[in-house]
């Protein structure tokens, strides 16, 4: 059964399909044009012989009944063999279809999976070896630049995925939701927020908490709604303003505790006694910052 991530990277490019022809004129072919008609495709394939065949997402790019160019985009987040056969397959049945240029285009979280579906595939036809292209760390720059975030959030959105242990990439990508208005921005967060590594989303949460960002996907929604509830309760018995700040104050501490776990980072008694007795929310978000790149508890208090 896919994954949400598997789900959420082929939404990034049935939502906006030109996101594919960037990225191969991008990485691959800087004469292909992005200013034709692009549109998401059947991924369903028959090979005439009762066996069907499913590609995640198909898109072509020229007018719809003689395109001039068909993308098999394939997202990939384990080796298989089995799978990695099927993709010549697909290549074949839809040049029949469509009577196109076809180009596999494989998207891979990690440089060894990226490695593995770049091989050539050589088919039992003589003369046809299907070259996959590959979408993977290596090409996947790490943005840092909000305006060049703004300009093609589709792949900010999986630079987060990749480079999400740098807080430049992060706090750039929130900028960026600045530039591309209320109507979008939450559901690139969103796409972030599922893409992103453990200690990224923690990150992504201090991010959108310290500042007047609403709060967009539903994990954070439930974490700071119950926050809110807490410090509420707190705030009857011993008054408003100071249950809120100590309901904040709890969750940072919750988050900072996490990251540091997700990162595989030891926390002694001394040094978590100093994190869950210290009361000043400023201070404790501040250690979170700093967790997402310390090599040890220790560096968070220099």
């Amino acid at each position: 059964m896919p994954s949400p991530v598997h789900d959420t990277l082929n939404a990034l490019f049935r939502s906006r399909p030109a996101f594919a022809v960037e990225i191969l004129q991008r990485l691959y072919d800087p004469t292909l044009s992005t200013d034709s008609y692009v549109e998401v495709s059947s991924g369903e394939f028959n090979d005439r012989s009762s066996r069907d065949f499913y590609a995640d997402t198909v898109i072509t790019v020229g007018p719809p009944k003689s395109p001039d160019l068909a993308v098999v985009v394939e997202v990939q987040l384990a080796s298989d063999d089995d799978k990695r056969l099927a993709w010549p397959r697909y290549a074949a049945a839809l040049w029949l279809r469509l009577s196109c240029p076809v180009v596999v285009l494989v998207v891979c979280p990690t440089g060894r999976l990226a490695t593995w579906a770049g091989e050539p595939i050589v088919t039992d036809l003589s003369g046809f070896t299907l070259s996959p292209l590959v979408l993977g760390p290596e090409q996947i720059p790490a943005i840092t630049d909000p305006v060049q975030a703004a300009d093609c959030m589709e792949l900010a959105t999986v630079s987060v995925m990749v480079h999400g242990d740098q807080p430049p990439v992060l706090e750039a990508f929130v900028a960026a939701l600045t530039k591309v208005g209320g109507e979008h921005a939450p559901q690139y967060y969103e796409y972030a927020y599922r893409l992103a590594s453990t200690a990224a989303k923690r990150f992504l949460e201090e991010i959108m908490s310290s500042t007047a960002w609403p709060v967009y996907s539903p994990f954070a929604r439930e974490h700071f709604g119950k926050g809110k509830a807490e410090g509420k309760a707190e705030g009857k018995a011993e008054g408003k303003a100071e249950g809120r700040e100590e309901g904040r104050v709890e969750g940072e501490v919750e988050a900072l505790l996490t990251v540091l776990d997700a990162r595989g980072l030891a926390v002694n008694d001394d040094d978590r006694a100093r994190i869950t007795s210290c009361a000043d929310l400023d201070q404790v978000r501040a250690w979170v910052r700093r967790a997402v790149t310390v090599a040890s508890v220790d560096d968070l208090f220099v």
